[in-house]
């Protein structure tokens, strides 16, 4: 008996020692901690380990997707009329960005890269061939006529050769032209006279298969929060094309991995050589990606904003004091000189202006924002969207008077990346874990609550019984007695006393 309650009370207080515990582990995070130490130790950019491998080869598909917008009133525009376009895309290509030329530095605390890009057409994927003919603005055209206004002699070598050879604002030609080189007359006359000319004239002419410069990063073995940020580019910390310090600055990683323990109240920075700049994202929701949890960030408005807006752009005003409204980029600085302004798709988050003055422009949130999910706990990247609009920044020159002044467009760039299956279980595996460790106090006191039950039912079925032994025990008790008074009294005769003594038995002393 006594080992059955020595059993029965070790319960119990093994109930409440348990509840203490995952109390106190519960509010110091021990677990947690444990598991975030674990993590920051784990995910480093080190030969042989899984981040290294996803790093220098990330194993999503990456597709780049380009929708162009083809004018379709050359005429009117010419005379100063709205200009109206339609919508042609996407053309899609496969993107491979392996990082090529890694070798670690100062203690293994940097790592030096390439990271070139290569494009492969997928013609399933895309609505239209490279064939398809497009109509946009004569780029190579306004680039000179840009570059050399202030040169008279050169200016009007320029206006005679275009009209020699009937050179328009607008010209035709195939998508894999545009997107990847073609030879342009003009160009190709004006390189025997200027010879620092390139004869050759594409969006991305002599990005596919190449790198755009060398890459250090920090490998995040001395914080966790560096892993994968650039420290260089190109040989440098900073950039130059900018009038401010702070515009030129060099941010956060290049958006293929982040820090892992990523938290809501982060500033996301992201590095992005395509836009000549560093930008920032900030938390917007909690998605899910194929069963993962995500957080998703989006670079809010003000990072376009002009310096109006945001006094911290005032360095992308180029030259100084030159501010386009919200929403444009100039980037003539680092394209070449070319008139080239970047935008969101369809001016989405840009002055509202900008979408009225063309026909055919439909700015939408989910069609048009740039956004990244990452996983929490790892850092690691899900889905992203990246949207780019290449706009052509045109104004009146003296000398080709037939040209007026406006901002055009020229197509606008998707470039979208998913998890794929098999990382995205090896990822779930990660977070699966990390939630049970973090769940373990949790369950203790689980188990606490459970085994508190027990006890309290134990006890209960232990005193029952007493209770229901001492009550029929007095009963009873009550009723001999309440017999022998009842035979005394009838000897005597007095029945009347004995119907008075009929009480409720529960109320008897005994």
């Amino acid at each position: 008996m006594f080992l059955k309650s020595c059993c029965v009370y070790s319960c119990g207080l093994l109930s409440i020692v348990l509840l203490v515990v995952a109390i106190a582990l519960v509010v110091l995070q021990v677990f947690q901690n444990t598991l975030y130490s674990r993590i920051k130790e784990e995910i480093v950019l080190r030969n042989g380990t899984d981040a290294f491998n996803a790093w220098k080869d990330p194993p999503p598909p990456v597709y780049m997707q380009f929708y162009f917008f083809n004018v379709t009133n050359p005429s009117e525009v010419l005379n100063g009329e709205r200009p109206a376009v339609f919508e042609l895309g996407p053309y899609t290509y496969r993107e491979y960005r392996p990082m090529e030329q890694v070798s670690f530095h100062e203690n293994d605390t940097k790592v030096s890269a390439v990271n070139p890009k290569t494009y492969v057409f997928e013609p399933k994927m895309s609505r239209g061939t490279e064939d398809d003919l497009i109509r946009t603005v004569n780029i190579p055209a306004v680039t000179v006529m840009e570059k050399f206004k202030e040169h008279h002699t050169i200016s009007g070598l320029i206006s005679a050769i275009m009209k020699s050879q009937n050179e328009e604002l607008f010209t035709t030609h195939t998508v894999g032209e545009l997107l990847w080189g073609y030879a342009d007359s003009l160009l190709s006359t004006l390189k025997k006279f200027v010879p620092e000319i390139e004869e050759h004239f594409g969006l991305f002419y002599k990005m596919n298969a190449t790198d755009d410069g060398e890459y250090f990063f920090f490998t995040g073995k001395d914080n966790y929060k560096d892993f994968s940020r650039v420290a260089e580019w190109r040989g440098e910390s900073s950039l130059t094309w900018w009038t401010t310090n702070e515009c030129n600055m060099i941010n956060g990683t290049i958006a293929s991995t982040f820090h892992p323990i990523v938290e809501k109240n982060e500033v996301i920075y992201i590095f992005s050589s395509d836009l000549c700049r560093s930008l920032y994202a900030l938390f917007e929701k909690e998605v899910n990606v194929m069963g993962i949890p995500a957080y998703r960030f989006v670079p809010p408005r003000e990072v376009f904003a002009n310096a109006t807006e945001n006094p911290a752009n005032e360095g992308f005003c180029v030259p100084p004091g030159n501010c386009l409204a919200s929403g444009l980029l100039n980037v003539s600085v680092c394209k070449q000189d070319a008139p080239i302004i970047l935008s969101s798709p369809h001016f989405y988050q840009a002055d509202e202006k900008f979408a009225n003055d063309i026909f055919g422009m439909n700015p939408k949130k989910e069609h048009h924002e740039t956004s990244i999910d990452i996983n929490p706990l790892t850092g690691i990247l899900l889905r992203a969207a990246k949207r780019m609009q290449v706009n052509v920044f045109l104004e009146k020159i003296s000398v080709f008077s037939i040209f007026h002044f406006w901002l055009t467009l020229c197509l606008y760039l998707f470039q979208s990346v998913v998890i794929d299956e098999e990382s995205a279980k090896k990822v779930q595996a990660v977070v699966n874990k990390g939630n049970l460790v973090i769940n373990i106090p949790f369950l203790l006191m689980g188990v606490a609550i459970v085994l508190g039950v027990v006890f309290v039912v134990i006890i209960c079925r232990q005193r029952v019984p007493q209770v229901s032994s001492y009550f029929n025990m007095t009963i009873t008790r009550c009723t001999k007695r309440y017999i022998k008074v009842a035979q005394k009294l009838q000897k005597r005769g007095k029945k009347r006393l004995i119907l008075n003594l009929c009480l409720p038995i529960t109320y008897c002393p005994f």
